[in-house]
């Protein structure tokens, strides 16, 4: 297994970053593209080295002898063409989140155990400096115990592609909570030592994206307007079987000053914030930990250190296929979070409490 062959579907934002991944990784070669926009592939190709390009997945695992793949396309196709790639013997890397529903992602997680090969979700925001530095706060026992958490990704503007299947629940399955508080909760979830979540109360807002409003570049042609679907909103409050409580943000569209990604944790020894995105963190963010020193109220910055995005995705995902322990690695972690999700999203249509099935 020195030099994994892998390969690319989806030649978007997203599958760039995975070939970039492949490519700054020296256990692997990125040997495949695929996708439907010849112009696109072309240029991809010639930036990553000449990797050959196909416009199919069938053609792509039929020929390009594959040891690993990303699957890096819209969320609905996430499911059947991991199932594909899996049962063709090919680990897979999925990006976020892991599939629109519970029952998808659980087939999902099914094919890699059928097939004793590895699923990976791509979680590129755990990566993050300030992450790795509150998670070792943490393990410090800065923070004491901790019971209550709060995270939020929130836009002022910023519906990606209105009226594409962005948009749409059958091709998304959701609005920003999908999208962005996927991010979140795997953050909080990962800080907090994965406590299993038991109950959900959620409620989601459409104030914007019904009226062609709130998008990334502006308003949206009216009938682009029509074909949207989902939240522009979602807040959550989750229980957990530890007894640590936690609460969830997420937007695409709301009257914030400016764009704002937070976790808040409060513990008996401490309190931490962090942040990225605003004016004042930056992109690459800072923390903060709240506490007392000989009496008085003092606040800690820890130093950061450097993120690692979609690189350190990746490289986790080939350490993992070429480490043989598969059988904690078949994407049981993200199954969870899309039952969160789920839960949330059905919590907000009945407006009640929804209790989790703890088989997730």
């Amino acid at each position: 297994m020195s030099g994994l062959r892998a390969g690319v579907v989806g030649l978007g934002w997203a599958g760039r970053q995975h070939m970039i991944g492949y490519t700054a990784c020296d256990s692997a070669e990125l040997v495949a593209i695929c996708g439907l926009e010849d112009d696109l592939a072309a240029g991809r190709a010639a930036e990553f080295g000449g990797p050959d390009s196909f416009r199919s997945l069938d053609d792509l695992l039929a020929n390009a002898e594959l040891d690993v793949v990303s699957i890096a396309t819209p969320t609905a196709l996430h499911a059947p063409m991991t199932i594909q790639a899996l049962d063709a013997g090919v680990h897979v890397l999925s990006e976020k989140p892991i599939a629109e529903t519970a029952a998808r992602a659980a087939e999902m997680v099914e094919a890699a155990e059928g097939n004793n090969r590895v699923l990976d979700v791509s979680y590129n925001h755990r990566r993050r400096g300030v992450v790795k530095a509150l998670r070792d706060a943490i393990a410090d026992g800065v923070i004491g115990d901790i019971y209550y958490a709060k995270a939020g990704w929130l836009r002022r503007r910023g519906i990606p592609g209105l009226g594409s299947w962005f948009t749409r629940k059958e091709s998304a399955g959701g609005g920003p909570f999908m999208d962005l508080g996927v991010h979140m909760a795997d953050i909080v979830l990962h800080l907090l030592g994965e406590p299993a979540i038991c109950t959900v109360t959620a409620s989601t807002y459409a104030a914007f994206g019904p009226r062609g409003l709130g998008g990334s570049h502006g308003s949206a042609p009216p009938e682009a307007s029509l074909q949207y679907e989902v939240e522009d909103l979602a807040t959550a409050f989750c229980r957990t079987d530890t007894g640590v409580t936690v609460a969830l943000e997420a937007s695409w569209a709301q009257w914030v000053p400016h764009e704002l990604c937070f976790v808040d944790l409060y513990g008996t020894e401490a309190g931490a914030h962090l942040e990225w995105g605003s004016p004042t963190s930056g992109e690459r963010g800072q923390l903060t930990i709240m506490t007392d020193v000989k009496g008085h109220g003092a606040e800690i910055t820890p130093a950061i250190p450097p993120s690692g995005g979609h690189i350190a995705c990746v490289d986790d995902f080939l350490q993992t296929v070429r480490s043989g322990e598969w059988t904690g690695a078949r994407g049981r972690l993200s199954l969870s979070r899309a039952a969160l999700i789920e839960a949330a999203y059905a919590s907000a249509e009945q407006r009640r409490e929804v209790a989790l099935s703890r088989k997730a």
